[in-house]
Formats: C-alpha cells, sequence, structure tokens
C-alpha cells in the first residue's frame, strides 16, 4: 500500500528538539535553558505554522517559570531573613515550594512539548498556563 502523505510538507524538528533538549538538560544549572531562549526566539521567525507553536509555547515556559521562580525565590529570600526570630518558617517553605513546583512544571511541559513533536503535531495551546 502506497503511502500518501506530502512528505515535501513537512517542517524540520531538528530545532525545536534541540531547544527541548536544552532545556530539559538546563534544568540541572540553568545555562542551556538560556541557550534554548535565544535559539526559539531566533528560529520562531522563520517557522512554519507548526514549528511556530512550539517555538511559543518555549519561550513561553520560559518566561511563566521565570515569574514564578523569582517570586518563590522572593518569598524564600524574606521568610530565611525572618526565620531567624521563627515567624519566617513557614514563608521559607512556601517559597521553597514555589520553586520546586515551578521546577516540575517546566520539565512536565518540556517533555509534553516533545511528545507532541515527536508526533508531528503542532502544541496544542501554546499561549496557555497549564499543559
Amino acid at each position: 500500500m502506497a503511502d500518501t502523505r506530502d512528505f515535501g510538507a513537512r517542517e524540520d524538528r531538528t530545532l525545536p528538539a534541540v531547544v527541548y533538549a536544552l532545556y530539559i538538560v538546563g534544568l540541572t544549572h540553568g545555562l542551556t535553558i538560556i541557550i534554548g531562549l535565544i535559539m526559539a526566539y531566533a528560529c520562531r521567525t522563520s517557522a512554519g505554522p507548526v514549528m511556530y507553536s512550539h517555538y511559543t509555547f518555549q519561550i513561553r515556559t520560559f518566561w511563566l517559570s521565570i515569574g514564578w521562580f523569582l517570586a518563590g525565590a522572593a518569598i524564600a529570600f524574606w521568610g530565611g531573613i525572618f526565620s531567624l526570630i521563627l515567624v519566617g518558617l513557614p514563608f521559607l517553605w512556601l517559597g521553597l515550594t514555589i520553586c520546586g513546583l515551578t521546577w516540575a512544571w517546566f520539565l512536565v511541559r518540556s517533555i509534553l512539548g516533545v511528545i507532541a513533536l515527536a508526533r508531528e503535531e503542532p502544541y496544542p495551546r501554546p499561549y496557555a498556563w497549564m499543559f
């Protein structure tokens, strides 16, 4: 049985896959996440509609995670300072929890993006906050 798909219409998935890999590896140290963000911004303008959705999703994932991480870090910082008088311990734990959940959220979003990319599908809701 002949395959009737138009292989000329497929977009290159290599660079979005590299960005997802850089994001996942960067969860251990952070540096490659910045490189992945720069690549996503650079490649988004010339991407087709399917890959454009992945680049948009990757860029939003970065900025949303930065916002949540900074909020958690600020709460943890002030909680750490006030924990010297034991008032800040709940805030310290809250801030650390927010940072940990942000890390897990970033990982899950990256994995879901890889799954959609492997299926050659656009990311279904690149502007959504959750998944």
